[in-house]
């Protein structure tokens, strides 16, 4: 009784602080959905920024996601319109008006256009016009050739448009089939092949629009359902997309002992990977019910094979309690020899299907119901599988979710409210409740968005994307939050900008670990950049994250020196990290721009007591020495703990990025990255990776 009164005040605390900051940014007019305004043509300028750390993962994903689908701006809904980077909904409005008067196109500076001009499309009608992206990547060390990705698109007669995506994958592991002598999970070892995993064909009419393949979904505020990624999804997207390889990974799947020995410790640029979107059929259809009224029917069905990580699967075979092992995964022909791969491709086949329902009174005014329902069965015969308790997704059967979500606006306020109800077949759970609502007061240049959340710890929702804190409870994010965000931009055109946000959440129930009831987290970010001038535009970026505000945890003993007493135990951090980041960009002429950056942070580790300094410099250079070619190079220092060289990560990236306009309607970008690890080969406790040459490659042609 005492501990939950405690819970009680702390989160009572939480919002009372957290009511004053809300009442104070309301006085101001201020949010944004991106860190930055991103000057980029292509998706491997994207992963450059995210790599270096200027755009956030959850952004990287929004502006890749909204690069890939396109907006018309002929077409384009007011909230599609705010989703492009820098908008605000005040400035979407205006052009909205301007585009019935057909003069959207002189709202836009010539700078805003250049920078908008990679995320707008065109339909160009009576004619077949359509896009081809080939991909590949690959390091100096690969002992193989590179994973290849080929991505096509094309449409425009009659509504239709198709796409596919092609892989060739170097190491597939096979799926998983049951050994009856081993009671183990057995594979085919990792080889070579073709695959096809995604693929669409798409109508679209005045009215309706029907999509058979691959595809993508979200509604509302994206609590409920959303696999877009979108800042604000509107139903069905295609899905053709593919990710980029990451880090190197180790070139043998095995356990060591089945492996060559020049391939042991050797490094390879793993194969291209992809997000498993639903499969299925998607349709919806629109009509007026009146004047300025109407209603979107959505409706979709998907049978897909999905993936899963080996530590997620449960073996029910072999055991009797809930708390079983993993089973193990085994490789024919391999003399009994483990996988150390860690996801197991079509493990389980999942049947979904469900809906949506919009009823539109006005551009600014709407209510929408949208439930789904998912079943997965496992595809490994003789085997009763199910899901670990900290899986993405619930075990015991089938789940879903069913919610309604509303939408209000009138002069320069907008309100966003999404309501939800999870269901699940997990033994003595069954679901739980959330809530989501933003309120949104625009003005021309300036924006500032509110957002309050709630998250019911019985909430599992595994194709939710809605807001969360990076918090993980038995597999899921959005799950056991209570938090408040604030979001702001302010833009002088052609004199200054800042843009920041501060997130703030508490964990109202326990988490994984006992106790933690009440912990408190805070993120905030805030940048300012001054582009008066062209020859120098100063811009400063600080960001901080706390963790366990109210709440502390209690180190180990240690012993003190040259004694056998034991020391008292003394509050530890929860962990957390501040830093400032300043920039200077200099657009000496249109062929020539610098910047040069440097960071510093102080971080707290878990559970740690004393803190960390963390070093960044950055110097780069952007040439334009004729129209089709582009030419970057960057030089990027990072040192994770300035006081040793021997655990963390030290190292120096140089890259060098290359644009080339072939012809008028092929381009071919390149991206060649020289990795050295600084780390001390004297005394890291895990011996510094060899210099690193990693190539990516992409050609695009439009028809």
């Amino acid at each position: 009784m005492v501990y939950g009164v405690q819970c009680q005040r702390r989160v009572h605390r939480f919002l009372g602080w957290w009511g004053w900051l809300w009442l104070w940014g309301m006085s101001s007019a201020w949010a944004a959905p991106y860190e930055v305004e991103p000057d980029v043509d292509g998706e491997l300028e994207l992963f450059g920024l995210m790599e270096e750390g200027t755009l956030s993962a959850e952004s990287w994903a929004a502006l890749v996601a909204l690069r890939r689908a396109g907006v018309e701006p002929e077409r384009a809904t007011r909230d599609m319109l705010h989703s492009l980077p820098g908008l605000t909904y005040a400035q979407v409005d205006a052009w909205m008006r301007a585009r019935d008067a057909g003069e959207a196109s002189a709202l836009l500076t010539e700078a805003e256009a250049r920078r908008l001009a990679p995320f707008l499309v065109g339909e160009e009608s009576g004619r077949v016009t359509g896009d081809a992206r080939l991909l590949m990547a690959f390091a100096l060390s690969d002992s193989r050739g590179p994973p290849v990705a080929l991505r096509m698109r094309a449409g425009g007669l009659r509504g239709l448009r198709v796409g596919v995506l092609a892989v060739w994958a170097r190491r597939k592991v096979g799926t998983p089939r049951r050994d009856a002598r081993s009671r183990a999970l057995v594979v085919e070892a990792p080889g070579s092949a073709v695959l096809l995993p995604k693929f669409h064909a798409r109508w679209m009419g005045t009215r309706a629009s029907v999509l058979v393949g691959t595809y993508r979904l979200g509604f509302g505020q994206r609590l409920t359902l959303d696999t877009t990624a979108l800042p604000s999804p509107e139903g069905v997207l295609p899905d053709d997309g593919v990710r980029p390889p990451g880090a190197l990974e180790r070139e043998c799947l095995l356990t060591s002992s089945a492996c060559d020995e020049d391939v042991r410790g050797a490094d390879i640029t793993p194969d291209f990977r992809w997000d498993e979107a639903f499969r299925g059929v998607a349709g919806s259809v629109r009509g007026a019910l009146g004047s300025g009224v109407a209603l979107t029917l959505t409706g979709f069905g998907s049978y897909q094979g999905r993936s899963v990580r080996r530590s997620e699967v449960l073996d029910r075979g072999g055991c009797s309690s809930g708390a079983c092992a993993a089973p193990e995964v085994l490789v024919a022909g391999a003399r009994g020899e483990k996988l150390r791969a860690g996801s197991l491709p079509g493990v389980f086949r999942e049947w979904a299907g469900g809906g949506n329902a919009t009823l539109a009174v006005s551009p600014r005014a709407r209510l929408g119901v949208t439930g789904w329902g998912a079943r997965p069965g496992f595809a490994v015969e003789g085997a009763v599988l199910d899901f670990q308790p900290g899986a993405r997704y619930p075990s015991g059967g089938g789940f879903g979710a069913v919610g309604v979500d509303a939408a209000w606006g009138a002069g320069p306020v907008d309100v966003f409210l999404e309501l939800s109800r999870s269901v699940d077949s997990v033994p003595g759970a069954g679901g739980g409740w959330a809530a989501l609502q933003r309120t949104v007061v625009s003005g021309v240049g300036r924006e500032l968005e509110v957002s309050l959340r709630y998250y019911g710890r019985g909430f599992v929702n595994p194709y939710s994307g809605a807001t969360s804190g990076a918090d993980v409870l038995e597999g899921q994010r959005v799950r056991n939050e209570l938090g408040v965000r604030l979001r702001y931009l302010h833009r002088d055109e052609g004199a200054w900008r800042l843009r920041g946000q501060v997130d703030g959440w508490t964990l109202p129930s326990d988490g994984v670990v006992e106790g933690t009831a009440g912990l408190t987290r805070l993120r905030a970010s805030a940048r300012v950049d001054v582009v008066s001038l062209a020859w120098l535009q100063p811009s400063l970026r600080l960001d901080a994250r706390l963790s366990g505000a109210g709440l502390s945890t209690l180190c180990a003993e240690v012993e003190r020196d040259g004694d056998a007493e034991p020391e008292e135990r003394a509050a530890c951090s929860n962990g957390g990290r501040q830093g400032a980041t300043a920039r200077v960009r200099s657009v000496l002429s249109e062929q020539v721009e610098v910047a040069w950056e440097y960071g510093h942070a102080r971080v707290v580790e878990t559970g740690a007591t004393e803190a960390r300094w963390d070093g960044r410099a950055l110097v780069e250079l952007k040439l334009r020495p004729a129209e089709s070619w582009r030419v970057g190079g960057r030089v990027q220092w990072k040192d994770e703990d300035l006081s040793e060289r021997t655990r963390l990560r030290q190292e120096v990236r140089t890259t060098v990025d290359l644009r080339w306009s072939v012809l008028e309607r092929t381009t071919m970008r390149g991206r060649y990255a020289w990795v050295v690890d600084l780390k001390d080969a004297r005394t890291a406790r895990t011996p510094p990776d060899e210099p690193r040459h990693l190539f990516q490659l992409e050609v695009e042609t439009r028809f």
